[in-house]
C-alpha cells in the first residue's frame, strides 16, 4: 500500500532530516582523525571516478610537455632566512610545485585552462528529449547516456540537484523518462525504484514547471496547467515597467523562445508504453501562500483565456518579433546565451515554426549542442556550460599568487588569450548602461552577456602584466576597467550580467518556480569588483567604492557573514566580501571584518578544514556546516588571510588540511558541489575549484609569512 503525504509534510520532514543528518556530521568531526578523512577521500574517489575534462591526470591531448619550475621557468627564488616564519613553508612550497607543475601539464597550447562544469541529470536527460522531439537518431549514444545516468543514480531511487542531497523530484521525473525513451525497461530494479520515489514525493503534479514544459510537448502533461508566458511580451519597449529586459540575461534568453512554444502548444505523440500515467498520484489542489501569489494565479488565468481569444494580427507580430530576437541573439558559434537552457529552448521554438534541421540556424545550433556534449568512460552527458575564461583566470590568478612570475611563457601566453576575448560588442546590458563595451564573458563565444564577475577577476590577472611583453594589456584593461565600474547597480552593488536588474516580484510569477527571474546585486560579486578597484588604486574616497563598501554593509547577516549568490554559500561569500573590504581601505580591525572573521573561525571543522553544504540555501541554520572541502577551505583561509589572520591557528590548521589531502600529482579531490546555478534550485560542481582554489590560498599565505 503507497502512503501519499501532503507536499507540505513532506517538505517539513526532509528538512528535519537534512538537520538531523548535517547534525550527526558535526557531531561525527569532534572525533575526527586522519585515517577517517582519507577513508571518506577514497570512498569519493570510488564513487566518483575521475570526470575532469582538459584537466585530466596525465597531459591533456595536444598540450605542451610538463614545464620544470625553476628560477629559470619563472619559480621564486628562496626567501631569506629572516622571512620564513615555520619549519613547514618547504612542504608548503612543494605542494604549490606539485600543484604548479600540474596546472603547467594541462594547459591548452592557446593559453587557456578548461575543466568540466559538472551539474545534475536533467541536462543530460533533455538533451534526450530534445533529440526525440526534433527527430534526431542518437541510438549509437543510447548505451552510453544510460550508463552515465544510471551511474549518478541514488540508492533510494532518486536523483539529486548535487552529491548527497537525497534526491529531487523533478530530477529524478525527467531521468526517469529519459531512459524509458533510450528504451530502457521500466520493470527494471533501477527504474522502479525511482518510480517508488517519485510518487512518494508527489509525482508529476508536484514538480517543477519547465519540467511539466518539457512532458506537456510529449502530451504527458495539460498545457493548460502549464503557467503562460505570453508571447506578446516581445512587442513592449524597453521603456515599459515591464519588459524582457527585466528579466535576468539567462532567463530572458528562455522566456523569448518558450513563449512561442507555450503559444503553439505542440504535443508529440509517443506509443503508450513511453507515456508517464504510471507517475501521477491524486491532487487535492495547491494551496497558494501569499496574496502576490494568489493575484499571480489570478493574472495566469486570464492570460490564458486571453490565449484562446488572441487579437490574430498582434499574436502573428509578436511571434515574428520573438522569432527574429532569438535568430538576431544566435551567436556564430551557434550558441545562445552561453548556456543550456536557451540554446534548447531556441531550437524548439524555431523547429515548431518550421525551421528544419538544414537551416543555417538550426544547423549551427545543433552542432553547438553537441559540442557540450563530453564523453569518457562514464559515459554520455551534456553540460549546462563551459567555462575556459572562467577558468582561465582563475588558474593564472593563483599561479600567479603561488609566485610564479608574469613573465612564465605559460601565463604570457594566456595573458595573450585573455586579452583577445574581451568583448567590444554590444548586448543586452546596454538597455540600462550606455558604457562602452570592455567585459568578458564566462565562455568561449557568449559576446552579448559579458559578466562583471569574470570581467573582475581577468582584470585581477591582467594588471599583473607589463604592458611592455603584451600588446594591447593597456587598452584591455582601461576599457575592462570603465565597463566594470559602469556597471554598478543604484544601490551601489554590482551584479553579474546587468544593471538594476532587481524586480524580486518576477520570482513569484507561475511560471518562475526556480526563484531566478532576476539578477539582483550580491555580496560576493560586488566584492570582486572591490577587490580588483583597490588593486588598480581605488580607495574608499572614489564614488562607486563608498557605495559599494555601504552596499556590502547593509547585506552582512547579525553573525557576522555575507549570503553567496555564486558559490556555497556563506563561506564563499564572506571570502569575496572580505576581500573587497579591505582592498579598498576598510580597517582589518573595524567592527565589520572583526565579526566576518570570527565567523570563519567558528566554523571550521575539527579536521582544520571549511566545508558547507547547498541545504544553507534552503536552510540558513546550516550555514558554514558541511564536510570539509578544498575549495571551502581555500576561500575561508584567503578570507583570514586578508584580515591579517596569518598566524592564527586556525590558518594553520587550515594549511595542514590542503596539504594533507593534496594528491601525489599536485591535485586535490572534491565530491562536493560548491558552485552555485541558481540558489535552492541548481548546483555546480566545477571541477577546476578543487586545485585553484587551494594553490591560491598556498601562495597567499606563503606572501603573507614572507611580508
Amino acid at each position: 500500500m503507497n502512503l501519499q503525504f501532503p507536499n507540505s509534510t513532506i517538505t517539513a520532514i526532509r528538512r528535519e532530516q537534512r538537520i538531523a543528518e548535517i547534525s550527526a556530521w558535526g557531531a561525527s568531526m569532534k572525533s575526527f582523525d586522519n585515517s577517517a578523512t582519507m577513508s571518506r577521500a577514497a570512498d569519493g574517489q570510488e564513487v566518483r571516478g575521475d570526470l575532469d575534462i582538459g584537466v585530466g591526470r596525465g597531459p591533456a591531448a595536444g598540450c605542451p610537455e610538463p614545464v620544470k619550475l625553476s628560477e629559470e621557468a619563472g619559480w621564486p627564488r628562496s626567501r631569506p632566512a629572516a622571512t620564513i616564519r615555520s619549519s613547514w613553508i618547504p612542504q608548503i612550497e612543494a605542494a604549490i610545485r606539485k600543484s604548479s607543475d600540474y596546472f603547467f601539464r594541462v594547459q591548452y597550447p592557446e593559453g587557456y585552462w578548461w575543466a568540466e562544469l559538472e551539474s545534475n541529470v536533467t541536462i543530460t536527460s533533455e538533451y534526450v528529449m530534445l533529440t526525440r522531439l526534433l527527430d534526431i537518431p542518437i541510438a549509437e549514444k543510447r548505451s552510453a547516456i544510460a550508463r552515465y545516468l544510471f551511474k549518478h543514480q541514488n540508492e533510494n531511487g532518486s536523483w539529486g540537484l548535487c552529491y548527497g542531497d537525497g534526491g529531487d523530484l523533478s530530477t529524478t521525473i525527467e531521468a526517469y523518462f529519459a531512459l524509458k525513451l533510450l528504451g530502457e525497461d521500466p520493470g527494471s530494479e533501477p527504474l522502479a525504484k525511482a518510480r517508488a520515489f517519485i510518487l512518494q514525493h508527489g509525482g508529476i503534479e508536484a514538480s517543477r514547471v519547465f519540467t511539466k514544459m518539457w512532458l506537456a510537448q510529449f502530451d504527458q502533461y495539460d498545457w493548460h496547467k502549464v503557467p503562460s508566458m505570453p508571447v506578446e511580451l516581445s512587442l513592449l519597449p524597453p521603456e515599459f515597467y515591464f519588459n524582457i529586459y527585466e528579466f535576468s540575461s539567462w532567463a530572458r534568453g528562455t522566456a523569448v523562445p518558450l513563449s512561442i512554444v507555450l503559444c503553439i502548444r505542440p504535443k508529440f505523440r509517443l506509443p503508450g508504453s513511453l507515456c508517464l500515467q504510471e507517475l501521477f498520484v491524486p491532487v487535492h489542489g495547491k494551496k497558494l501562500d501569499s496574496r502576490i501569489n494568489k493575484l499571480f494565479f489570478v493574472f495566469d488565468r486570464i492570460a490564458k483565456i486571453l490565449e484562446k481569444r488572441p487579437i490574430r494580427k498582434l499574436r502573428r507580430r509578436a511571434i515574428a518579433a520573438a522569432r527574429d530576437w532569438i535568430i538576431d541573439h544566435q551567436e556564430d558559434s551557434g550558441d545562445w546565451g552561453g548556456i543550456q537552457p536557451p540554446m534548447v529552448y531556441s531550437m524548439l521554438a524555431l523547429h515548431y515554426l518550421g525551421f528544419p534541421l538544414s537551416n543555417e540556424v538550426m544547423a549551427k545550433g545543433l552542432k553547438a549542442i553537441e559540442d557540450f556534449c563530453i564523453e569518457d568512460e562514464d559515459g554520455l552527458r551534456m553540460q549546462s556550460c563551459i567555462s575556459p575564461v572562467w577558468d582561465a583566470a582563475l588558474t593564472a590568478l593563483a599561479l600567479l599568487e603561488s609566485g610564479i612570475s608574469p613573465e612564465h611563457p605559460a601565463l604570457e601566453k594566456t595573458a595573450r588569450w585573455l586579452i583577445s576575448q574581451q568583448i567590444l560588442t554590444g548586448g543586452d546590458w546596454q538597455f540600462k548602461n550606455s558604457s562602452p563595451p570592455g567585459g568578458w564573458a564566462f565562455e568561449f563565444f557568449n559576446s552579448r552577456y559579458p559578466d562583471v564577475d569574470d570581467s573582475a577577476v581577468v582584470l585581477n590577472v591582467l594588471n599583473r602584466f607589463s604592458p611592455q611583453r603584451s600588446d594591447g594589456l593597456e587598452s584591455a584593461n582601461s576599457r575592462g576597467m570603465q565597463w566594470l565600474i559602469s556597471m554598478q547597480s543604484s544601490n551601489g552593488g554590482w551584479a553579474a550580467f546587468d544593471r538594476d536588474n532587481g524586480m524580486d516580484i518576477l520570482n513569484r510569477i507561475p511560471f518562475g518556480d526556480t526563484e531566478a527571474m532576476v539578477d539582483p546585486p550580491t555580496a560576493d560579486v560586488t566584492g570582486r569588483v572591490l577587490e580588483i578597484m583597490g588593486i588598480c588604486g581605488y580607495d574608499c574616497s572614489h564614488p562607486a567604492a563608498k557605495r559599494g563598501a555601504g552596499f556590502l554593509k547593509n547585506l552582512q547577516e547579525k553573525d557576522g557573514c555575507w549570503w553567496g549568490r555564486w558559490g556555497v554559500n556563506y563561506i564563499y561569500g564572506t571570502w569575496s566580501a572580505l576581500r573587497g573590504l579591505i582592498s579598498i581601505g576598510e580597517d582589518p580591525k573595524s567592527p565589520c571584518i572583526r565579526a566576518a572573521m570570527h565567523w570563519l573561525k567558528d566554523h571550521q571543522n575539527e579536521d582544520g578544514g571549511w566545508g558547507e553544504t547547498c541545504d544553507s540555501y534552503r536552510l540558513p541554520e546550516l550555514r558554514g556546516q558541511g564536510p570539509s572541502t578544498a575549495s571551502q577551505t581555500a576561500w575561508a583561509i584567503m578570507g583570514l588571510l586578508a584580515g591579517n589572520e596569518e598566524k592564527s591557528p586556525e590558518v594553520s590548521k587550515g594549511i595542514q588540511y590542503l596539504l594533507r589531502n593534496q594528491e601525489p600529482d599536485g591535485t586535490w579531490d572534491e565530491i562536493y558541489f560548491t558552485g552555485t546555478g541558481f540558489p535552492k534550485h541548481f548546483y555546480i560542481r566545477y571541477h577546476n575549484y578543487r586545485n585553484c582554489f587551494p594553490l591560491m590560498a598556498l601562495g597567499q599565505y606563503v606572501k603573507k609569512l614572507g611580508q
